[in-house]
């Protein structure tokens, strides 16, 4: 009987190896729409879905317990989920934007992106943080936050706690630099249109550009979310260059040639598509606010996920030194883009 049982078991779950992600998926779900509801209350409005899903996520698997039945779901959000949301980002850009920030709008956030990426990581090994952590944090701090962060991870393939920690720093530096920036204009002699490519150019996050750049007039926060998003468009370029260091560092380190072959993040590509559809078809406002809305959602799905899979005790093991290198980058792309800006303005 014992045998028997045993030969059943395989066949069913190999005849429908979908039902066990229904737990997971469920879960995440949950902890997504709970993130949405959470936004209605005062004082949390000014945070993303996906960084209240994180948490959510982490206090859940910390204080309850991540169910094991919910294993396969929650990777499935943390792999596939993330994949097709960061491909549907591509739907909020369009080459357009780019020629309204201008050549030298452009320039001022390509110059601050690579020169905070590779200040971060420098910095990172001068402070002895690891690699893997060192550039997840530069990638958030350098592109766009937590979606930079989880994307740079499908070729870093750091752990979990890794890039819980580097979320973390993001939202934190970044939701100060909310604060800080829109009381700054007059005193650096900022107009509307410097002070919005200076918020785009350097906070970390697209909720917290909008809040900071609206905060000194409709003219400066409209700039100010164009040229964040042109900033995020450059997120497909910086992983498929750290596909190919990591495919190098693969060789370097003598694995096989099998092993070796570079993480190609196929999505990456789809992400560019959609850049180019909804640079030629015109999608209807109300399509495009719903588009919006399901690409936030399965972002925090993803990062629901991410945070059942993180254990606290492991990120209080790392100590404060990846935290400062968050506040040194925090600290650098915020003075570099604002002497560009000053430069070109």
């Amino acid at each position: 009987m014992a045998a028997s049982s045993q030969t059943v078991h395989p066949r069913r779950t190999a005849a429908s190896p979908g039902f066990g992600l229904w737990p997971g998926l469920l879960l995440t779900g949950a902890i997504a729409a709970a993130a949405f509801g959470l936004r209605q209350v005062p004082g949390l409005s000014m945070l993303s879905p996906m960084i209240l899903a994180i948490v959510i996520g982490i206090g859940f698997h910390n204080l309850i317990g991540t169910p094991a039945r919910a294993k396969a779901g929650v990777v499935f959000s943390l792999r596939r989920i993330l994949r097709a949301a960061i491909i549907l980002l591509g739907l909020q850009l369009t080459a357009a934007q780019i020629v309204e920030v201008g050549a030298s709008g452009f320039a001022v956030i390509a110059l601050t992106l690579v020169a905070t990426f590779t200040f971060t990581v420098q910095l990172g090994r001068l402070m002895g943080v690891e690699a893997k952590l060192a550039e997840l944090i530069a990638a958030g701090t350098s592109i766009c936050g937590a979606s930079a962060v989880i994307a740079t991870n499908t070729v870093t393939r750091a752990p979990d706690e890794d890039v819980a920690y580097a979320v973390a720093c993001v939202t934190v530096f970044g939701s100060l630099a909310m604060f800080l920036y829109p009381l700054l204009p007059a005193a650096l002699g900022l107009d509307a249109h410097a002070y919005g490519l200076w918020a785009g150019a350097s906070i970390h996050e697209i909720a917290q550009v909008v809040a900071a750049a609206y905060q000194d007039g409709q003219a400066a926060g409209e700039f100010g979310t164009i040229a964040k998003l042109s900033r995020v468009m450059l997120l497909a370029p910086v992983v498929l260059v750290l596909g190919a260091l990591a495919s190098r560092r693969l060789r370097h380190g003598g694995k096989g040639a099998a092993s070796a072959k570079p993480p190609v993040p196929w999505f990456v590509l789809g992400f560019i598509a959609m850049i180019g559809v909804n640079s030629v078809v015109t999608i209807p406002a109300e399509a495009k606010a719903a588009l919006v809305w399901l690409t936030t959602f399965l972002l925090s799905m993803a990062l629901a996920a991410m945070g059942l899979e993180t254990d606290i005790a492991k990120l209080r093991a790392k100590g404060p030194r990846p935290f400062l290198l968050g506040l040194a980058a925090f600290a650098f792309i915020a003075l570099f883009s604002l002497m560009l800006v000053k430069i070109t303005s």
